[in-house]
Parts: structure tokens; C-alpha cells; sequence
């Protein structure tokens, strides 16, 4: 049978999946595309320079020793990156680079700044006119940092980016990186973890952070006092512009277009631009294209809502930061109920601390439940599965890996069944969601499943009293 791009790279990603972890496999390595095999040399094709420096700096030994195996000792293989080109009209390109054996990237972008005399007093809007680049302030909060910033799945490819920024601002790729995600999940945080981390390991950059908000409120106050140039030249002078919650920007014409060319001057002359969002670029209503297609030429990293494990993790951390010790089951309890974002589970915690603290009583279960209930009360609540798979593998005295496990044990299988059914019944989530945090099952198991435990509530009094007890447990304490 002969050998194809597409029948190489599956046998490739194999033996890859056998070799790295599942979140990995995932983000670096179903996106690839097989493109072409010609001879011992097989192209894929990766959606960003990123994603190729990534690869080359985790993955090139395995990917070396898996292309090997398939072809040969003389297989090769090459990446085909997928970049947007300067120019707003023009279509995406290809650029083809070899696997390296050694030495540093050598394709990597050459920028040449332009003539500009940093020494020349400008208006700083930020404090008062007459003072020099030098002098300004970065705006950076110093408690947002990396080493307080938890890594999980849901945020795994943001930090990856953001990190590798700080490392090399305006030397990568990923330029502009645009961080985006809903309310509470962590864009300012690492906004100004890359800011700060970019300032500890370059001290003659100029980095300054900016609230969309007050962008535009310093442009008008320009505008009022006929100061627009003063205001142009000294963003131009930033080296690294961190720029908050650009959906604000949304139907401010003017202000869009004084970003725009703040924007072409910093990317042109290799200065480095973070932005956030709460939505991702094809998503933003009220942007002119123009802004939007540079918003696209580098890296857009979403922030999700954090697993269970990572707002576990995030209590930890707060917790041994602040000092404060609390029980585990307590902690898993705040975890597994607040469930929206970190904002409101950082909230949560303090809730309950200063309770505890002002009524001068030990932070308790009871005391803990009676807080969320509070502080969720103006919401609507749902129920999640974390917690539902939580009740009912306490209920029969099971490890929740076992619940997501391939096992047949019936009584495995049924804790999973009934998993599935209260998941369907009481969230609002898809059965491929229930599914895949049930191990992998699709919607068709998940059917299967709750028509399986209907059958059995009405035909079996035993299953049918456990059913309802375990509703109790949920309903009382996930509510």
C-alpha cells in the first residue's frame, strides 16, 4: 500500500499520543494537517509561528524519532506556517522551515526601529507634561504575577504564550497577543503577570499597561486641549503596550483610529502590544476590519472557566498566600459549587472568612454551605457536574478516576449511569459535555444511560429509594 501524508502522520500521531499527556496531544497536535509527503520529506502544516517554535522547543525530539520510524532514517519533516500577512488585504501565505537538529531559530522576524529621539520632552498623560520616557510608570499591579497565576487546562496555551512574550517581547511571532475570555477569568491577572515579568527581565523597557476606558478618556482630554500629536507620539514611544478590554473600543470611530496608527507604528517598529477581550477577534462587534485584521496577525490565547483540579489549586494558592489554613473538604466544597469564574470563587472564600472572623467562630461545612447559599442567592444557580459526579461517588464509595474510567464493573457502571442521568436532568449542559466529563462517552452512551436508570426507577423499589436519596444530597447541598 503506498504511503500517503495523510496515512504517515496518523501512524505519527499514534505513537505520539502514547507519549505525551492528553490536554498536549489536544492543543499541540490534533490542530496539524498532513499536507504532503513527497519522498522522505513530509509537510504539516501548523496554524502559527507559535505553534512551530512550540513544537520545536517541547517536541522536536519525539517528533524527530517518530518521523524517523515512519520513513526512514532519512525522513524528514517540514512545517507549513500559516501566517497573516502585513498588508490588511492580503490572503494568508505558507512559509515552509525544515526541522532543525541545532542551534537557535534563525527565521524569526528582523525588525529595524525607526529614527525617533526618546530623549524629546513629550506630554505624558499619565502623570504631568514635561517628563521624559524614562520617567514613566508602568501602571503594573505587583500582586498580579506568574508564580500567583494558576496553570490548568483551562488557560494552558494563554500562559504558554504570554511567558514566552515576556521572554522575548517583540521578538516573537505572536504579535500582537490578544488574551481573551469571559468576566473573572483571569486576563488582567495575566496581563500584568506578563508586564511584570517582561520589566524584572528587560529594566530598559518602557512597558506600560492602559484600560481601554482610560485610553480613550486621555484621547479626548487631547483632543479638548488640541494635544493629539503629544498624545500619539508618547504611545509610540512605549515598548511594550499592554492595552485592557478592547471591546470598549466598540463604536468609538475616533479613538479607533488614533489606535490604529499608535498600533502600526509600535508593530512596525518590533514593539510588543498585549491586548485583552472578553471576546475572541471574530466576535467583536463595532470594530472597524482594518483594526480587526491586525488584531489577527498575531496569537489569540482564550482563557475557559478553570476545571475543578486548577479552582482547587486556586483556593490552595490563595490560601497559603493570605496565611489561612481550612480543612480539605471544606475547600472542595467552595470549589465544586462556585463554578462561573476565579473573581467569584476568590469572593466565596473571603465571604467566609470574614464571617467566620466577625462572628468570631471556626470556619465549618455548615458554616461554609450556609455562605455559598448566600452568596449565590441573586444568581441563578446550577448545579455542576464536578459536584454531582462528587455525591454520587461518595455515595458508593468510589474514587471519581474510577467514574471516569473504561471499567465495566457493574457497580461502576451504575455510579456512572446515575452521573449521567442527574447531569441531564439537572444542568444545562450537552450530552457530548456530560459525556466527555464522564471519560470520553459520547451522547449516545449518555441516552443510553438515563434511559437505563428510568427503567429502573420504575421497576426496581431498592434503585428507585437510592435515586431519590442521592437527588436529596445533591438538591440540599448543591443548591
Amino acid at each position: 500500500m503506498e504511503k500517503t501524508c495523510e496515512s504517515v502522520w496518523k501512524k505519527c500521531l499514534q505513537i505520539i499520543k502514547d507519549n505525551v499527556s492528553a490536554q498536549s496531544f489536544k492543543t499541540w497536535f490534533e490542530p496539524i494537517k498532513p499536507v504532503k509527503l513527497e519522498g522522505k520529506i513530509l509537510t504539516i502544516e501548523v496554524p502559527s509561528q507559535f505553534f512551530y517554535e512550540w513544537l520545536e522547543e517541547h517536541y522536536i525530539t519525539l517528533l524527530r524519532k517518530t518521523i524517523r520510524q515512519q520513513l526512514g532514517n532519512e525522513g524528514r519533516l517540514e512545517y507549513s506556517i500559516v501566517m497573516e500577512h502585513a498588508n490588511a488585504d492580503a490572503k494568508p501565505y505558507t512559509v515552509k522551515i525544515p526541522t532543525r537538529t541545532h542551534g537557535d531559530l534563525k527565521n524569526s522576524p528582523v525588525t529595524v526601529p525607526l529614527n525617533a529621539n526618546s530623549n524629546s520632552t513629550i506630554r505624558n498623560p499619565f502623570i504631568i507634561p514635561g517628563l521624559k520616557k524614562v520617567n514613566v510608570e508602568s501602571q503594573l499591579n505587583p500582586n498580579y504575577t506568574f508564580d500567583n497565576f494558576i496553570e490548568g487546562d483551562c488557560n494552558r496555551l494563554a500562559r504558554s504564550a504570554g511567558y514566552a512574550v515576556s521572554n522575548k517581547p517583540g521578538g516573537t511571532s505572536f504579535n500582537p497577543l490578544l488574551i481573551y475570555g469571559g468576566v473573572g477569568m483571569g486576563k488582567t491577572h495575566l496581563a500584568h503577570a506578563i508586564g511584570i515579568e517582561i520589566k524584572n527581565q528587560h529594566p530598559g523597557k518602557t512597558v506600560l499597561y492602559v484600560s481601554s476606558e482610560k485610553f480613550t478618556h486621555q484621547f479626548i482630554d487631547a483632543v479638548k486641549n488640541n494635544e493629539q500629536n503629544d498624545f500619539v507620539h508618547f504611545y509610540q514611544m512605549i515598548d511594550v503596550l499592554i492595552l485592557d478590554d478592547i471591546q470598549f473600543f466598540a463604536g468609538k470611530e475616533k479613538t479607533q483610529d488614533v489606535f490604529f496608527h499608535v498600533f502600526n507604528h509600535l508593530h512596525q517598529t518590533g514593539k510588543q502590544l498585549i491586548l485583552t477581550s472578553d471576546k475572541a477577534p471574530v466576535d467583536l462587534q463595532g470594530m472597524e476590519q482594518r483594526l480587526l485584521s491586525r488584531f489577527k496577525w498575531g496569537l489569540a490565547a482564550d482563557l475557559q472557566m478553570p476545571d475543578l483540579e486548577t479552582r482547587i489549586a486556586i483556593l490552595n494558592k490563595k490560601m497559603y498566600l493570605d496565611g489561612i489554613e481550612l480543612p480539605k473538604d471544606i475547600v472542595e466544597y467552595i470549589a465544586y459549587s462556585i463554578t462561573s469564574n476565579v473573581r467569584e470563587l476568590e469572593g466565596a472564600l473571603i465571604s467566609i472568612l470574614a464571617q467566620a472572623s466577625l462572628n468570631k467562630k471556626a470556619v465549618t461545612l455548615e458554616l461554609a454551605k450556609q455562605m455559598i447559599d448566600k452568596f449565590v442567592k441573586n444568581t441563578t444557580h446550577e448545579v455542576s457536574i464536578d459536584y454531582i459526579q462528587k455525591v454520587v461517588c461518595d455515595y458508593f464509595d468510589l474514587p471519581i478516576e474510577m467514574l471516569k474510567s473504561k471499567t465495566r464493573k457493574r457497580q461502576v457502571v451504575q455510579a456512572r449511569q446515575i452521573a449521567m442521568y442527574f447531569a441531564k436532568n439537572m444542568t444545562k449542559s450537552s450530552l457530548s459535555s456530560i459525556g466527555a466529563h464522564c471519560g470520553g462517552k459520547d451522547h449516545a452512551t449518555v441516552l443510553h444511560a438515563c434511559r437505563t436508570v428510568n427503567n429502573l426507577i420504575e421497576t426496581d423499589k431498592k434503585f428507585k429509594a437510592s435515586v431519590l436519596e442521592l437527588q436529596k444530597k445533591i438538591s440540599i447541598n448543591g443548591k
